[in-house]
């Protein structure tokens, strides 16, 4: 980075991408080292007799424990893409608004981690439903190895609840569909041609004060060849408008051509892996209160805390099971 021709090349923002990514895991083994000596000078107060550092000793070796958990799951993240910004997309099932209900609990349920996680998230688009929930929404979410702990959560997710819409108060079911592609930079060419594009304008829906519904600043574009279609209302601008859903637009056609990569390798080799759009997990808040995910096998019987954002026992199983299956 000293170098001044590393300004000059064009690919700085990867570099330093990855530059901020190896800083951080030299950072976290520093910090364990550094706990790891306090935990030992615990351990041998302890040994001598001092009741109190017992206890903190026991405390600390507990924090070094997590926190090498969680450095375990970071390396399994070996993908190039999966320290990149992550493109979450929710889309209602059928069911009108028990399905975009059911995507509003999901949108938040993501976008509860992030914010645990610290993460930067932006809201590009939503779309509200005509009596509650979402129509459609998408949500970038920007941090160390976004897209890779976000990766596993594509696919189709199943609620079964009491429904509040319902006045004789039955059992319904409701799906939802979530798409998470890496958002990528100039390192990756992908080539659009604008005749395959469709490009609408329109008003924007969602909350955003006195220039909402004044000017037709929301755009939707339409890859006609792939069938994409993506839309961004996030700013009052049409012209960053329509820069942010070609950013989204470039991050599905690069995703999608990966997962088709991937889905002939799987071909080759006869695995009976579902594919895209299967369902992947099951949220049940009646009879019972369960989450289980149905790739990994793995169940929490606090639905209520999932939906509420703690993903990582979900997480860290998907990653576990995706790098034994390699």
């Amino acid at each position: 980075m000293a170098e001044p021709e590393f300004w000059n090349e064009g690919g700085e923002a990867g570099a330093l991408r990855e530059r901020s990514t190896l800083q951080a895991r030299i950072d976290a083994a520093h910090r364990l080292e550094a706990e790891l000596a306090d935990a030992e000078a615990m351990v041998e107060l302890a040994e001598e007799g001092e009741d109190e550092a017992s206890e903190m000793a026991r405390e600390a070796l507990r924090g070094l424990e997590d926190e090498l958990s969680a450095i375990e799951i970071r390396h399994l993240l070996g993908d190039p893409d999966d320290v990149r910004p992550a493109i979450l997309e929710v889309h209602p099932g059928a069911g009108g608004t028990e399905s975009q209900d059911w995507a509003a609990m999901l949108f938040r349920m993501y976008a509860r981690w992030a914010e645990s996680h610290r993460y930067k998230i932006s809201v590009l688009d939503e779309v509200p439903g005509e009596e509650a929930g979402l129509k459609s929404a998408t949500l970038r979410i920007e941090g160390p190895y976004a897209f890779g702990y976000m990766k596993g959560e594509t696919g189709v997710h199943r609620l079964v609840r009491i429904s509040p819409f319902d006045a004789s108060s039955r059992r319904h079911t409701s799906f939802a569909s979530v798409l998470v592609s890496p958002e990528i930079d100039d390192n990756i060419e992908i080539v659009i041609d604008e005749k395959d594009l469709r490009i609408d304008t329109y008003r924007s829906s969602g909350a955003g004060g006195q220039h909402v519904n004044v000017t037709d600043s929301a755009v939707r574009i339409t890859h006609i060849p792939m069938g994409i279609v993506v839309q961004c209302q996030a700013e009052r601008s049409q012209h960053r408008n329509r820069a942010m859903a070609m950013t989204v637009l470039r991050a599905r056609m690069y995703e999608a051509e990966k997962r088709k990569q991937l889905e002939e390798l799987e071909a080759r080799h006869d695995k009976k892996e579902a594919g895209f759009g299967s369902q992947i997990r099951s949220y049940v808040l009646h009879p019972y209160r369960m989450a289980k995910d149905h790739r990994t096998g793995h169940e929490v019987g606090d639905a209520d805390s999932v939906l509420d954002g703690r993903l990582e026992p979900f997480i860290e199983a998907y990653l576990k099971h995706q790098a034994e299956g390699k």
